[in-house]
């Protein structure tokens, strides 16, 4: 109770300046110290006073919108540290096979490889305790491995060609986490960034990628949005500034006891010459939605794709003494021409809300445009070209793209869902590695690398051993020239890095292809 009293004292209002709190005899306030104390002293069985509160004000918050939210210090923690931009660790990706801990790379620069650790190693222990062979969740080494900057970590590593274990100490740093999933020329003149999150280093990532892509001789540009959940308000600010014009509203809050904050681009963006298409789905939200509304609604670009989601509260964080934080919503989002981004919803009812992709997929609206309706209240005109652009959640493209239902089979999906196609990549990467570095750039593995039959039998193989199998020999056929694009993609990925595997899986996705013919056009 005395965190909850702490956090309602403190909670700062916009437009009031400090709450005042009466705790009189008719207090609501009241209620909630008299029911607290009661269940702490009264209750049958012992009770953690520390869950109790925890526990109410999860109570409260799930009675309001379906983003405000109560996490736990640790909670917090995790999900903040891939928006912070680093964390603290060894420095390496790697995948576990076979209860066996396989370094893929290492972070350049970083610990492991000042020490000398390279990919292909095997760490077996972890401060003198086995983590190899013992069924360990990833989590767990994870835990083993992280820890504060400057902290030592001993590893035990089993190296190809060395007949005893090599053990090396780690300095544990800084890690840096990207927002940046690629960035390469598609075609001369035509540029592709793709933004994960948007988090602490977003804005530099953009315009790092975008000076080295200019160097290239990039003039238009695809920004790929699909699938991004948002993140930092002031980094989609700043990435929406890249395109807009002095003084043009990128995005406005404004909520009961919030007033309204604009938003507006200062001029100095890099990006607002040439022809630019956003490339969005029903996963893109929040400030990546902001986004794609400010560009649509200046008609700096073309949305192509499928309506977003629909994430438009604000949530202001409130951190506890513990370290624990309430995100509270506070204001709604709204695109320059005042439409609000939030899809609607119903207090306390988080399933409905759950489920909005399943009810897009079951009335039709994600495989075909006839089937999504919008009332002439919704109707707004952009501000230069007075296109007609909709209201009533999320952000509509100005063109559709329909989900390719037939693109997974159902044996594909569920060699993916059981790992069965990333753990026989990486076996396959890990006994291959000396010869698949052959192909020094990508452009020799595009044109010269072809998955080998062996690869394709080991997936099916495996799959039949766990039950895995396609209903008969024409789903298994349908299923082939995906898997093989998408395998490509992943050793593409281990090669060379993030932008090797959309630069190869890309072509494949209709949305990409439609952006592109878009830039195109004369």
């Amino acid at each position: 109770m005395k965190k909850l009293l702490i956090f309602l004292a403190l909670l700062p209002l916009a437009a009031a300046g400090q709450m005042k709190i009466k705790i009189g005899a008719d207090s609501p306030l009241r209620k909630l110290q008299i029911a607290q104390l009661a269940i702490e002293n009264l209750y049958v069985d012992t009770v953690d006073a520390n869950k109790l509160v925890e526990d109410g004000i999860r109570g409260m918050l799930e009675k309001l919108d379906p983003h405000s939210s109560f996490t736990t210090a640790k909670e917090t923690q995790e999900l903040n540290e891939p928006l912070q931009g680093n964390f603290d660790g060894i420095g390496v990706q790697f995948n576990v096979i076979e209860d066996t801990l396989i370094v893929l790379q290492t972070v350049h620069g970083g610990p492991s490889e000042k020490v000398g650790i390279i990919a292909g190693d095997r760490i077996i222990a972890v401060n003198d305790t086995a983590i190899a062979g013992v069924k360990m969740s990833r989590t767990d080494i994870m835990k083993r491995l992280r820890g504060k900057r400057g902290t030592k970590v001993n590893v035990l590593v089993k190296r190809a060609g060395e007949k005893k274990p090599i053990s090396f100490i780690i300095k544990r740093d800084k890690i840096p986490v990207h927002s940046m999933d690629a960035a390469y020329m598609v075609e001369p003149g035509i540029g592709y960034i793709r933004l994960g999150n948007f988090g602490a280093t977003t804005h530099k990532e953009l315009l790092q990628a975008a000076d080295s892509l200019k160097r290239q001789g990039m003039v238009d540009l695809i920004l790929d949005l699909q699938d991004n959940g948002g993140g930092y308000l002031s980094a989609a600010e700043d990435v929406a500034n890249e395109f807009l014009e002095k003084g043009t509203l990128i995005v406005y809050t404004t909520g009961r006891s919030v007033p309204r904050h604009e938003s507006k681009a200062d001029g100095r963006g890099r990006l607002q010459t040439g022809k630019v298409v956003v490339l969005v789905n029903e996963f893109t939200a929040s400030a990546a939605e902001i986004v794609s509304g400010a560009v649509q609604d200046h008609d700096r670009g073309i949305i192509i794709g499928r309506r977003t989601f629909g994430k438009g509260l604000v949530q202001r964080p409130v951190e506890l003494p513990d370290g624990s934080m309430i995100r509270l919503t506070v204001a709604h989002y709204y695109t320059p021409t005042g439409r609000c981004i939030q899809k609607p919803y119903k207090p306390g009812d988080r399933k409905d809300y759950d489920m909005d992709f399943e009810q897009r997929l079951k009335h039709g609206e994600l495989t075909c445009r006839d089937s999504i309706h919008f009332d002439d209240s919704l109707k707004y005109e952009t501000l230069r070209e007075h296109r007609t652009v909709y209201g009533g959640g999320g952000i509509m493209p100005d063109i559709f793209v329909p989900l390719d239902t037939l693109q997974y089979t159902r044996f594909h999906r569920s060699l993916v869902a059981k790992g069965i196609v990333v753990q026989e990549v990486i076996k396959y990467y890990d006994k291959n590695r000396r010869q698949l570095k052959k192909f020094k750039i990508i452009n020799d593995f595009k044109r010269d690398f072809n998955i080998p039959e062996t690869l394709i039998a080991a997936i099916v193989e495996e799959g039949r051993k766990q039950k895995v199998e396609p209903a008969d020999e024409k789903e298994k056929q349908r299923t082939m020239p995906y898997l093989k694009d998408q395998l490509r993609a992943l050793i593409a990925r281990d090669l060379y890095g993030e932008s090797a595997y959309f630069e190869i899986i890309n072509p494949t996705n209709p949305t990409f292809n439609a952006g592109l013919e878009e830039i195109k056009r004369k």
